[in-house]
């Protein structure tokens, strides 16, 4: 069922917050959580969300391709356009465009409301040419599910498809063990002083779950969690971790992704596996610089991967 409509109050927020948070799902039946920039493209009588990604975030990409269910967490009004209280987590299945050439033209003042004024002239129109090539990520909204405030506390409310009737069952553990893979003492304490932390993981009917936490310390076993009650599932399974900051115009940044494994018990554990972690200053050349020279850098590994970017 694809749903069709949403409210006023949803609307302001889908059309107003500075970043979101895309959560994707892993071939192990994990998830990945990224945050993206908004632009605010939705269709509401068509029941579409629309995010985008640099063409050199190919393995993001690769993940959509492969399993096309995903959620969009509207988690933080920071620099964004909107005062709004609720937390919004948007679910569909997602279409990937073609490559699109000079995406920002395209959007018109959208692109300069929430990515700040272009770099032009000679010199930056060749050096970022392609974080300029953008994919469409357009969702198909399936559920639209609205919490009262951004903790996720009290009762959603359910527009669209229902609610999976019960939690999704544990996972096997993978065979290289459920245990710390990386320094989750730093990931936590690295954690704990960012202003946004979600943890996601797959629900009983495949679309992601993206929910905030609160880093609770660690022990020899992981990184302990403190979720809204009553969302996250019982027993271990693979889940995504990501912490992060961003200035205006989410030129200054500070990024740690992880995937791992989730045990939800009388404590909530959560076990990184993997580290993705990044920091921007503030600095709009450095940001400029900065994505062009990433976007080389994911291209070669894509060539290399066998993957067709551009």
């Amino acid at each position: 069922m694809v749903f069709s409509g949403w409210p006023d109050a949803v609307d302001e927020i889908v059309g107003g917050d500075q970043a979101v948070m895309l959560a994707t799902v892993t071939p192990a039946g994990g998830a990945v959580l990224t945050p993206v920039t908004n632009f605010a493209v939705r269709d509401r009588d068509a029941g579409t969300v629309t995010v985008n990604s640099a063409a050199g975030g190919w393995k993001k990409l690769e993940r959509i391709r492969r399993n096309p269910r995903v959620a969009l967490a509207f988690h933080t009004r920071e620099h964004g356009y909107s005062d709004r209280p609720e937390y919004v987590l948007v679910q569909g299945t997602a279409t990937l465009s073609e490559p699109v050439a000079d995406y920002p033209e395209t959007l018109g003042e959208n692109w300069e409301r929430f990515d700040g004024p272009r770099a032009t002239g000679p010199v930056w129109d060749r050096w970022l040419r392609v974080y300029y090539t953008r994919v469409l990520i357009e969702v198909a909204v399936e559920r639209v599910i609205v919490w009262p405030d951004l903790a996720c506390r009290g009762v959603p409310q359910v527009h669209g498809a229902d609610l999976p009737a019960g939690p999704p069952p544990p996972q096997a553990p993978p065979g290289k063990g459920t245990g710390p893979r990386v320094d989750h003492v730093k990931a936590a304490r690295k954690a704990a002083g960012l202003p946004d932390v979600l943890l996601g993981w797959a629900g009983a009917d495949g679309f992601p779950m993206a929910v905030p936490v609160r880093i609770a310390g660690h022990d020899e076993g992981g990184v302990l969690l403190d979720p809204p009650a009553g969302l996250v599932p019982a027993g271990g399974r693979r889940a995504g971790l990501t912490a992060h900051s961003f200035t205006r115009h989410v030129i200054g940044q500070d990024q740690h992704v992880h995937t791992g494994w989730l045990e939800a018990g009388p404590q909530v554990r959560y076990a990184p596996h993997t580290r993705l972690s990044y920091r921007m200053p503030p600095s709009r050349l450095v940001y400029r610089a900065g994505v062009g020279l990433a976007m080389r850098i994911a291209l070669r590994r894509a060539e290399r991967a066998g993957v067709q970017v551009l």
